[in-house]
């Protein structure tokens, strides 16, 4: 087994490396000076066993090349056996066409992976489950929910406790968290009436007196979050918290974050924080490298990957 990674997140891919106890392969991973991407692997790669990890976060394009010329680069290197491990799998939100003339620019995606030569996709928290299905090839969709129940177990007790989903169309994964936690989940509706006008925001759940956690896969710009949250407060809830398995946070969304009614925001390090999500007083990191570790290990050995969700 060999390790790859690209300039997406070299802390998480040295943290997987960590707990495979692996080293990493050794590679370059740089621009020329117009910005083309160039990759040289430095280490012979000829019928091993590659997991290449790359998030497409920001810059996504730029990240998306290296990710698919780190395939080519193996592929033309003899690689065995090429699985592109994708923590954050950035175009996932374009998975239908929301009007006329508008792309699926995750099938697009897929299709550029599988061709580039990849063999099989290790994933986390698609944002629409049918993604897999946009590839040709093996597709894992691995689930942050036990990293982030093990984290509120021990941090938070209580029979107060409430999961909470931003929107209907989170209520499956909000659904899982609250039934591993024991506790009841409410959903937040939110509707605009009219164009121009704010969100109205209904609560689906008895709240009040209850410690409230959001459960989502994205926080991008953080506004349905904040909205959320306080919507939350002004029903009655103690406090509530988020955790969120995908950090975007573009824009000022962390000065968002830090001036609303949440008490902390938790996310993973699918997406390598910024300086400024580090030093934001109410959002915090949790690792999912022994997570991905596990799931590499198990592919690597033709083992379940199920069985660490059962």
């Amino acid at each position: 087994m060999k390790l790859l990674a690209g300039n997406s997140n070299r802390p998480l891919a040295e943290a997987i490396a960590a707990y495979l106890n692996i080293p990493m392969t050794r590679a370059i991973v740089r621009r020329f000076a117009d910005m083309e991407v160039f990759v040289e692997i430095q280490e012979n790669v000829r019928g091993e066993d590659v997991f290449v990890v790359q998030s497409t976060s920001y810059p996504a394009n730029d990240h998306l090349m290296e990710l698919l010329i780190c395939i080519d680069a193996l592929k033309r290197a003899s690689a065995k056996r090429i699985t592109a491990v994708i923590p954050y799998f950035g175009y996932a939100r374009q998975d239908r066409k929301p009007g006329p003339r508008t792309p699926i620019s995750a099938k697009l995606v897929a299709d550029l992976i599988t061709r580039a030569g990849a063999t099989r996709v290790l994933t986390m928290d698609l944002h629409a489950g049918q993604i897999q299905g946009f590839f040709d090839i093996p597709t894992d969709n691995l689930f942050a929910q036990p990293v982030m129940v093990n984290d509120i177990k021990e941090r938070m007790s209580g029979d107060d406790l409430m999961v909470v989903s931003p929107d209907v169309g989170g209520v499956v994964r909000a659904r899982a968290i609250a039934k591993r936690l024991g506790c009841p989940l409410a959903i937040v509706d939110k509707r605009r009436d009219r164009p121009g006008e704010s969100e109205v925001m209904n609560i689906i759940g008895e709240v009040a007196g209850r410690r409230c956690i959001l459960v989502d896969d994205i926080v991008d710009s953080g506004g349905t979050l904040c909205n959320a949250a306080q919507a939350l407060i002004d029903q009655g809830a103690t406090e509530v918290s988020a955790y969120i398995t995908h950090g975007v946070l573009s824009g000022g969304a962390v000065a968002r974050i830090t001036a609303s009614a949440l008490k902390e925001l938790v996310i993973t390090d699918s997406i390598q924080p910024t300086e400024a999500v580090r030093v934001a007083h109410n959002i915090r990191t949790i690792t999912v490298a022994p997570l991905i570790g596990e799931a590499v290990r198990r592919i690597s050995g033709d083992e379940s990957v199920s069985v660490l969700f059962d």
